[in-house]
């Protein structure tokens, strides 16, 4: 009689056991399938939240890039920026990158800044801000029969070596972009990279200096041929008037307001500079000429004639 309560009651046990199983199974194919029924329903949302986004705006005809606008400072031309820029008409104007489009400009050596912006529904904005260049250098390039020729680079404000610029890329073909600017010497040649900063102290010393005359009384007055920078120690500058100054390589206001009044000194007794160093303290040596024997200007190759001046 034990022995079959016993076996009713293992029984009852196992019953309750694979019914709590079932249950359990019941409940986990519950979750599983409606887990894969809300990732369905997510995929389908997402499938069908591209293909609107794809007709609705990157394959919408209202969208296609019409215009084309080009704000520029300088001398290059809109088409020339158009190609470098990558874009062109009836591309979709909202599948533009615009960060790949500024990079591309920034990347052409003859910009120092780009901005791009969209004018919904069908026009592209680029503004660019171009390098101006504030002085020339020129590299001697050896000829294959003998002789060399020399290779002019610019150089902006910062130092960015800027290459001979071809004027088909320029508004009207602008020629004789570097006339009129002076022609830097002594820097090292191995740093001329274009679209990279010099980084020598010789040669940003002479940018220094340029940045100052552009500010200073002398500024207007004399038209700077060369800043020879050779010398380590000291910064030679020769003007049109073929004056030699001498300036110490620091306080340059302090040295250009100096040649302000030694060069008004002359004006006064009808004597033009002939050299002068700045670069000492004390006694500044000066030598003088008359202005009737005022030389040629200093700086060859006729190189300034109508030229702009930048300095």
């Amino acid at each position: 009689m034990n022995r079959r309560r016993g076996r009713e009651r293992l029984l009852e046990v196992r019953m309750r056991a694979e019914a709590a199983r079932a249950a359990r199974v019941r409940l986990w194919g519950g979750v599983v399938a409606g887990v894969l029924g809300v990732g369905l329903v997510g995929f389908a949302l997402w499938r069908g939240g591209i293909w609107l986004q794809e007709r609705l705006l990157y394959e919408n005809p209202r969208f296609q890039i019409r215009r084309v606008e080009v704000v520029s400072d300088g001398v290059l031309s809109h088409e020339s920026l158009r190609r470098w820029a990558g874009v062109r008409s009836g591309m979709n104007l909202l599948a533009v990158d615009l960060a790949q489009v500024k990079r591309s400009l920034e990347m052409v050596p003859y910009v120092a800044w780009a901005s791009v912006e969209r004018v919904l529904p069908d026009t592209l904005r680029i503004q660019v801000r171009e390098r101006r260049p504030v002085a020339v250098i020129q590299v001697p390039l050896p000829l294959p029969g003998g002789g060399v020729d020399f290779v002019e680079y610019g150089l902006d404000e910062t130092g960015v070596v800027l290459p001979p610029l071809d004027p088909r890329l320029t508004d009207g073909g602008v020629t004789g972009w570097l006339n009129g600017l002076p022609l830097l010497r002594g820097a090292e040649y191995q740093e001329l990279q274009p679209g990279r900063r010099m980084e020598s102290g010789r040669a940003q010393a002479a940018l220094q200096w340029l940045r100052a005359f552009a500010r200073s009384p002398m500024a207007g007055l004399v038209e700077v041929r060369e800043v020879s920078v050779a010398n380590g120690d000291v910064l030679e500058v020769t003007t049109a008037e073929g004056s030699r100054i001498t300036f110490g390589l620091s306080g340059f206001e302090r040295q250009l307001l100096r040649w302000r009044e030694i060069y008004e000194a002359g004006l006064r007794q009808d004597r033009w500079i002939e050299t002068l160093d700045l670069a000492v303290g004390n006694n500044i040596p000066v030598q003088w000429r008359p202005m009737e024997t005022q030389g040629e200007p200093a700086r060859d190759g006729g190189r300034s004639g109508g030229g702009r001046k930048h300095v």
